[in-house]
């Protein structure tokens, strides 16, 4: 691995540690990044075919390696541009039907400039899905349902998230550092 992609892939695992874990962002976390069970995967000069067929190989690498509980491709060069990415997600959403992974696979999305519908660039929630870089998380359905069945609130999880970035504020967010 060349030392650009260990630093890509460090400064991501920092976000994970820092804000997703740290934060609890996301409660079912943890166990797969302690475990060390998430696979990085970085994509550098990415465009819509590049990162869809890293996409494709990925889900067919899980099928392969069920100890491997989620996945992180890292976009560090490309889709810069926040709505350019949400056309990827939507690519690979249906890539996900296509290939015949639904039910098996989902694609959660995170970037740098994450925006949610109708809020504001400077809105603090937005980096509840904001990351060091533009990425695909593919997410096993069956170990997300069990994560899911075993919390005791999970449709809480978008609202507290949202009410815990609004309450550390802007300032706090971009003094955060992902090194």
């Amino acid at each position: 691995m060349e030392q650009t992609e260990k630093i890509i892939i460090n400064k991501t695992k920092n976000w994970i540690k820092d804000v997703v874990i740290g934060l609890n962002f996301c409660p079912f976390a943890r166990k797969p990044y302690t475990a060390d069970r998430i696979e990085y995967r970085v994509i550098n000069d990415a465009d819509f075919q590049t990162a869809l067929v890293a996409l494709r190989v990925m889900c067919l690498n899980l099928n392969e390696q069920p100890e491997v509980e989620t996945a992180l491709i890292i976009l560090p060069e490309g889709f810069s541009d926040f709505e350019e990415y949400l056309d990827l997600v939507f690519e690979a959403e249906e890539l996900i039907i296509d290939e015949g992974f639904e039910g098996t696979y989902q694609v959660a999305s995170f970037h740098p400039n994450y925006v949610f519908a109708d809020s504001d660039d400077n809105d603090p929630a937005n980096y509840t899905n904001r990351s060091p870089y533009p990425m695909l998380h593919i997410l096993r359905e069956n170990l997300l349902e069990i994560a899911v069945d075993n919390h005791p609130d999970p449709e809480s999880i978008p609202d507290q998230n949202i009410a815990k970035a609004k309450s550390l504020g802007l300032e706090y967010f971009k003094k955060m550092r992902f090194d």
